[in-house]
C-alpha cells in the first residue's frame, strides 16, 4: 500500500526529478496546491495570483522508506529558510510548504521542523528561522502534461542543467544507500 507526501520546494521539476532518485518513491507528480481557485494552470501560478505553490505529490512505499526519510531528502534539496524563493525563482508559488494528509504527517513535520531550528542531526538551522508553510493539504491540482517528468524529458534544458541537476546530484551523493536503482 502506498503513501503520498505533498511537498513544495521551488520550481517542481527539480523536486520532482530529484525525489525520483529516491528508492522506494513509486511516483512523483508535478501540481499546485495551497492556493483558492479551482484547476488553475501554470500560467495562472506563475503570475502569483491564485495563490498555489507549486508542488510535487509523492506517492511512496512506507515500507521501503518513512515519511521522515522523505521529509530528510526535501530539507536538504531546497532552502527552507527563504521566504517564497528558491534560487532564481521569486514568488508566493516558489515558497517552501509541507502540505500533510493526516494527523501523523503533521505530527512528524513539526517535530521533524522544531529538530531542525534546534540544530538537528544533519544540519542546523539554529541562526536562520525556517519559514517552510506546514498545512492541511485541500487539493491537489495536477499541473499540465508537458510539465510532468520534465527533466527527463528535457535534460539538455539549461534551466534544468544548472537547478535540477545540481539536486538530482546531491541525492545521489548524500542518500546513496537509498537512491533508487536505475
Amino acid at each position: 500500500m502506498t503513501e503520498t507526501a505533498t511537498l513544495a520546494g521551488g520550481c517542481f521539476w527539480c523536486i520532482e526529478a530529484a525525489f525520483k532518485e529516491v528508492d522506494g518513491v513509486e511516483s512523483v507528480t508535478s501540481g499546485y496546491a495551497g492556493g483558492h481557485t479551482g484547476d488553475p494552470t501554470y500560467k495562472e501560478v506563475c503570475s502569483g495570483s491564485t495563490g498555489h505553490a507549486e508542488v510535487v505529490q509523492v506517492e511512496y512505499d512506507p515500507e521501503t522508506i518513512a515519511y521522515e526519510d522523505l521529509l530528510e531528502v526535501f530539507f536538504r534539496i531546497h532552502d527552507p529558510t527563504t521566504e517564497d524563493r528558491q534560487g532564481p525563482d521569486v514568488g508566493s508559488q516558489y515558497r517552501s510548504a509541507v502540505y500533510y494528509h493526516d494527523e501523523e504527517q503533521k505530527e512528524t513535520v513539526e517535530r521533524f521542523v522544531h529538530n531542525l531550528q534546534g540544530g538537528g542531526d544533519f544540519e542546523s538551522y539554529e541562526n536562520d528561522e525556517i519559514v517552510t508553510e506546514i498545512a492541511p493539504l485541500d487539493t491537489f491540482w495536477e499541473a499540465e502534461e508537458h510539465h510532468q517528468d520534465y527533466y527527463d524529458k528535457n535534460p539538455n534544458d539549461r534551466y534544468c542543467q544548472f537547478h535540477a541537476e545540481p539536486k538530482v546530484e546531491k541525492v545521489r551523493e548524500q542518500f546513496g544507500d537509498r537512491a533508487a536503482t536505475q
